[in-house]
């Protein structure tokens, strides 16, 4: 075995086994294989695909990369996933609903990637919060408060921890192959019995249009259903922001507002009920997802929800009391700029790519690896599509770091927001749902 003939293989479209795919695995993990090899194996997989079984196969090696968890716990671990999107902090809402609800729900999550933010940078946007532990300590979390966010350990598939930071930067984001073995590979490795998946499509979304994201879902939901894992999907739009905030503690800020003002009937929370009624029938808490729905809509409007976030943020390092007092603990950019309309008309649509790149270019996301994020940059009170603007009305509030990043953050804007003098027709937030 060496990674030159692997590579060259799936270059040539020679079908890899699964003895090679876990031999490449293990050299992901041990730094035998290098990062040039791993970004070359990356595009190879990108430009030509691989098979189901070597899908299959590229998952269970990373999987197997590492340690794979079991749980001795009440109801069934249960999580669900994004494939990335903006203004997507459905996460950290979910999560601790469904903890309130009675379930188990240990969720492994990633950093931002190309565009889109990061469920673990979100998180760190709070003062003092560390998403990296040891397994006994995300145990002791889970037993503690029945959820924890937090990163892949060092001993749960570090073959896809390596992998994952070079797609970031070597331009392989897209292929459905890497993102199924790299969702899937965290994920069952958590122990997982239930898993929903929130498929994006739209402008924001690495797969912008449905059938594309209808084939990365059907790819994500029978390979982890073969895997022993009871998975569906949520096909979902992403033309637009799916919330008016983006940017770490802004979203942050964002969540916190779902779970303590009661106002719970907007995207955010409809697209968050959704997920979890769905993921309570796979895992066998509720019959009727739509019943289950309006049980996680519960716990957002009587304060358990938050109350269980509080829980998890103090065990992560965070503030104590974060949920009382979470307006006074983020970080704040020093210049915040409102954008006013200068036209009149009904927002028509958005580059969601441009305005993710907006934020990543504040400071907000990674454009190399090792980069630095400020948590406190990006967008808030964000238009929405089909929304009617005058001459003098808010398209959005910048938070940024510098006048100058404001000034290109405000061009930026202005270039991904296209108008028109009649209502465009609305768009469904959820399209569709694939089933295993």
């Amino acid at each position: 075995m060496d990674a030159r003939r692997i590579i060259e293989k799936l270059r040539d479209k020679t079908t890899l086994t699964d003895v090679e795919l876990q031999w490449f695995a293990q050299g992901l993990a041990s730094g035998e294989v290098t990062d040039a090899q791993a970004g070359a194996f990356a595009m190879a997989a990108l430009l030509n695909g691989m098979s189901d079984p070597e899908r299959v196969g590229l998952t269970l090696a990373m999987r197997d990369s590492g340690r794979v968890m079991t749980w001795d716990a009440p109801s069934p671990a249960m999580d669900k996933h994004s494939t990335g999107g903006i203004g997507d902090c459905v996460s950290l809402i979910l999560a601790p609903a469904l903890a309130a609800l009675g379930g188990f729900v240990p969720m492994v999550s990633g950093r931002g990637l190309g565009h889109t933010g990061g469920t673990l940078d979100k998180l760190e946007a709070i003062p003092g919060l560390k998403t990296e532990v040891s397994e006994d300590r995300f145990r002791a979390i889970m037993a503690q408060t029945g959820f924890a966010i937090v990163s892949a350990t060092g001993s749960i598939a570090p073959a896809d921890k390596r992998l994952y930071a070079i797609r970031d930067v070597t331009g392989t984001v897209e292929s459905i192959d890497l993102i199924t073995a790299s969702i899937l590979s965290k994920k069952l490795a958590a122990g997982l019995e239930g898993l929903v998946l929130d498929v994006k499509c739209g402008s924001g979304a690495f797969m912008q249009t449905r059938d594309d994201a209808r084939a990365l879902a059907q790819s994500l939901v029978t390979t982890a259903n073969g895997a022993g894992c009871k998975t569906s999907a949520l096909i979902t739009d992403m033309s637009q922001p799916l919330c008016p905030w983006m940017g770490n503690a802004l979203e942050v800020m964002a969540v916190m507002e779902a779970m303590t003002s009661g106002e719970v009937d907007n995207r955010l929370c409809d697209l968050t009920c959704a997920l979890g009624g769905e993921l309570m029938v796979l895992s066998g808490m509720a019959h009727d997802a739509d019943h289950a729905a309006l049980a996680v809509r519960g716990t957002l409007s009587d304060g358990s929800a938050a109350e269980r976030f509080g829980q998890m943020v103090h065990a992560l390092g965070g503030p104590r009391d974060f949920v009382d007092h979470w307006r006074d603990r983020l970080p704040s950019a020093p210049v915040v700029r409102d954008v006013v309309a200068h036209q009149s008309g009904y927002v028509a649509q958005m580059d969601g790519h441009a305005l993710g790149m907006a934020v990543v270019h504040l400071g907000g996301g990674r454009l190399k690896g090792d980069d630095r994020i400020d948590p406190a940059v990006g967008f808030s009170n964000f238009c929405m599509t089909g929304e009617y603007l005058g001459q003098d009305d808010l398209i959005a509030t910048i938070h940024a770091r510098s006048d100058a990043d404001a000034d290109r953050a405000e061009a930026a804007i202005r270039a991904a927001v296209s108008w028109t003098a009649q209502r465009p027709e609305a768009v469904p937030l959820v399209f569709e749902k694939v089933s295993g």
